[in-house]
């Protein structure tokens, strides 16, 4: 995330955090029918910054870096913890796929994106992404 969020303020793009997970069914649904897609694909790869968190990632976080969670009360082990908790406390929600476009600072630029296989509906959501952003650095 942090690595994601220096580069896309290097390239002065803005960032599309996407929440996911190796086991999430409806991710690989929107990569495979609507990422796909030679619009999106074209969006994705030169008007954002794509930072993929994965939710479910079984990998643990140093003992330096667990914590208990302020929004679940729960200890946060690993880096799908981490993620699952950065999701919930900073857009309430912890549901999968789930799209945010951030500005350099960290700032939601417009409403988020969800599961919806309609090709056109994500074009239109990431030229509104891209158009905030612009708008906002101005």
């Amino acid at each position: 995330y942090e690595t994601g969020m220096a580069y896309a303020k290097e390239v002065g793009k803005p960032v599309m955090l996407d929440f996911t997970g190796w086991a999430c069914v409806n991710c690989r649904k929107m990569e495979e029918q609507v990422w796909s897609d030679p619009r999106v694909l074209e969006r994705l790869r030169n008007d954002v910054v794509l930072i993929s968190l994965y939710v479910d990632e079984k990998t643990r976080l140093p003992e330096d870096k667990q914590y208990v969670s302020e929004t679940t009360g729960k200890k946060v082990k690993t880096i799908g913890n981490r993620w699952s908790d950065f999701q919930a406390a900073k857009f309430g929600t912890n549901s999968q796929p789930y799209y945010v476009f951030l500005d350099h600072e960290g700032k939601q630029l417009h409403e988020s994106a969800a599961y919806d296989p309609d090709i056109d509906l994500f074009v239109t959501w990431l030229d509104n992404g891209k158009k905030a952003f612009l708008a906002g650095s101005k």
